[in-house]
């Protein structure tokens, strides 16, 4: 329970967390750690001082000094009262890692917006895995065998995201290595092998007095090299942590010279390329600087200077920086010295490179439909149904598996094109068939894919067929004339022929909004079963081709073929009694047969084929709902005689009366097909 009453501070009485431990990657960040650059926001600052530059190296350096700090006893002592460090090291948080994963972020910046901040920003996603440049010396001269005691990189800057010993070499050598890249020399003094950067400020100052002269008499030379032996221009490769570390070149060339010279080197390392672009220009830099060269004598009081040291030599009234590359000790100390510009070694870095990165891709469970429909072209086999699909983003490729039981899948088929689906927008009546039905619209939301309006002569040979689910596996084809935009996947199709395809039995009435739409087109595939599969109850597994059936991207679903390109259409024209003359008695039935062969819609046929084994036809007499009396015939019509009608109504039928018909037409392999149902009239 919280006290009313404050009491007083006690010292020592509780640790301190730090909770937000960090500092920007920007040039001179710990001048002040706790600002950040966003031009979007107007708390936006650079550090004091700061020249607006890409720095990880300085981020990795706070951290290390902070915890290395606060991690010593003699930095951190133990409370009286609890027993525990004052600062509790292993509850302080670095600030900031992110849990969105890198490289994607930051440089798919069309996902995350604030990915530019990340250049300049706290974050230590992509840059934690860092070493410093002291860390992997030392490290590589422990290998080496040196003692620890031995080694001295105290002098030494900067970060290595990733560093590749690709063959069999001496620690020495993938030193000479990082040395080339990073800029720094090695040299050995007091017993100790010290690792310090070029650029340093000058540690002496010496006029032409405080030189040994040779036997010669002169006090020392200056060399200059040709231009010619100098490179132009430098290319370095390197590699990229944020593209898969993929080759990256970077390039330094100078513009005023008398040479043509391209020197290029690789460098087995991952260095952001705006960094590895600011060494290039270093590099090209030293050499051209670095062609003028001096040797001299010093006196032994000169002992304290090393190789590595930096020094001015005055002479004809300027003076001139110098780094000793060597020390040879006698009477006098022999020296040989390159010239040292300091402003070489702190140059800005290149322009930032955006990664060429794609969004991963993950492929969901496709949207599958599967359709047995009447035969609708000549390559696809009668009794075989349709599949379609639909993934965003889509795989390429899809899988179809199929088993009998819930384990044990075979692949059936694979297909490679993404099927337009949709559903209704609202409901979808009832209209006419064999006319155009002008009073309904068809109005879809596609996922994917468009329509466009069609002239009648594409209409008639078959262009905008959809496919409407109005009851589960029940499916009404439907074409259209005209199609109309009206919202982004939303289309307007008007201009319709209705029940195709012998499909007029699957009008909805009406269809409800949300049923699902394919469009039938060549994107559909059929799926190769054979006429013994009809019938069978399978399950099956659909998805993407490059993944294992297993996998979750897998669709899973049930679907029964029923072979619904082999059953026969409903019959047609059935003749109604009261259009001619005649008493009760017998009653000759007759109808028009139809086809569900494609042929049959040439119109200079005499005579549909008939498409089955034989022609045969039921005769189904109702009442209500209940079957007096089934006739059967071998031809398109049937005899329905005075004896049966008094059998069946007490008298024959007369006029006034109806009568309630269904008529099939028989497939030998499926039975009965769609009926004609129709009620006579007398």
């Amino acid at each position: 329970m919280e006290s009313g009453t404050p009491t007083a501070w006690v010292p020592q009485s509780k640790p301190v967390w730090f909770t937000e431990l960090g500092c920007p990657a920007i040039d001179r960040g710990t001048n002040q750690p706790n600002v950040f650059f966003d031009p979007k926001s107007s708390e936006s600052f650079t550090p004091w001082f700061s020249r607006g530059w890409r720095d990880d190296a300085i981020q990795r350096a706070y951290l290390e000094a902070s915890y290395l700090w606060w991690g010593a006893p003699a930095n951190n002592p133990v409370s009286a009262i609890y027993g525990g460090r004052m600062v509790h090291v292993p509850e302080c948080a670095a600030w900031t890692w992110d849990a969105r994963p890198y490289p994607f972020f930051p440089e798919l910046t069309g996902v995350w917006t604030d990915g530019p901040n990340w250049r300049l920003g706290h974050w230590l996603t992509g840059r934690l895995g860092a070493v410093s440049l002291a860390a992997l010396v030392r490290h590589l001269c422990l290998r080496a065998g040196l003692a620890d005691d031995l080694i001295d990189v105290s002098g030494l800057w900067g970060a290595v995201e990733g560093y590749v010993i690709g063959a069999l070499e001496s620690p020495r050598a993938s030193i000479t290595t990082l040395a080339r890249h990073f800029g720094f020399d090695a040299v050995e003094t007091e017993g100790v092998i010290r690792f310090v950067m070029r650029g340093r400020a000058s540690v002496a100052t010496l006029a032409i007095d405080d030189l040994v002269a040779s036997r010669e008499g002169e006090a020392f030379e200056l060399t200059r090299a040709q231009e010619t032996e100098l490179p132009q221009a430098l290319k370095w490769q390197v590699a990229r942590a944020d593209e898969d570390y993929d080759a990256a070149l970077v390039e330094a060339r100078r513009i005023t010279v008398d040479t043509t010279r391209i020197a290029s080197e690789s460098f087995p390392m991952a260095i952001p390329p705006e960094e590895a672009e600011r060494r290039c220009r270093r590099a090209l830099m030293e050499a051209w600087i670095g062609r003028e060269s001096a040797t001299f004598r010093l006196p032994p009081s000169r002992l304290a200077l090393d190789p590595a040291d930096v020094i001015r030599l005055a002479h004809d009234g300027r003076e001139v920086e110098f780094r000793l590359v060597s020390v040879a000790d006698a009477e006098a100390r022999g020296i040989e010295a390159v010239r040292q510009d300091r402003a070489a070694y702190d140059l800005p870095p290149g322009d930032p490179r955006p990664a060429s990165l794609a969004s991963p891709v993950v492929f969901g469970t496709p949207e599958v439909v599967m359709l047995d429909l009447p035969q609708i072209s000549e390559d696809q086999l009668a009794h075989r149904p349709l599949i379609a699909a639909h993934a965003s983003p889509w795989p390429g490729e899809i899988a179809v598996f199929r088993s009998a039981s819930t384990d044990g899948f075979s692949l059936l088929t694979t297909f490679g094109s993404r099927a337009r689906i949709g559903t209704l927008a609202f409901d979808f009546f009832p209209g006419p068939t064999s006319r155009f039905d002008l009073g309904n619209a068809l109005v879809v939301d596609l996922l994917s894919g468009t329509l466009e309006s069609v002239t009648d002569v594409a209409l008639f040979g078959g262009a905008n067929a959809l496919a409407v689910e109005s009851a589960a596996g029940v499916w009404e084809i439907v074409q259209a004339g005209a199609a109309e935009l009206l919202a982004p996947g939303r289309y307007r199709l008007t201009r319709l022929l209705r029940g195709q395809r012998g499909t007029e039995f699957a009008m909805g009435s009406p269809a409800p909004a949300g049923a699902r739409v394919v469009v039938l087109d060549a994107a559909l595939a059929s799926l190769p079963i054979a006429k013994t599969d009809l019938g069978l109850p399978w399950n099956w597994r659909v998805g993407p081709a490059a993944r294992a059936v297993s996998d979750a991207s897998y669709a899973v679903l049930g679907f029964t073929p029923t072979g619904r390109g082999l059953v026969p259409f409903a019959p047609v024209h059935v003749e109604q009694p009261w259009r001619t003359a005649r008493a009760p008695g017998d009653l000759m039935i007759r109808w028009t047969r139809r086809s569900r062969a494609l042929v049959a819609d040439t119109w200079e046929q005499v005579e549909v084929p008939l498409a089955e084994d034989q022609e045969s036809f039921d005769v189904q007499i109702l009442d209500g709902q209940a079957v007096k009396r089934t006739l059967t015939s071998s031809t398109s019509t049937v005899l329905y005689t005075a004896a049966q009608q008094i059998t069946d109504w007490g008298a024959p039928l007369g006029p006034g009366q109806t009568l309630a018909l269904r008529i099939f037409q028989l497939s030998n392999r499926l039975g009965r097909g769609t009926p004609a149902a129709v009620t006579l009239q007398f």
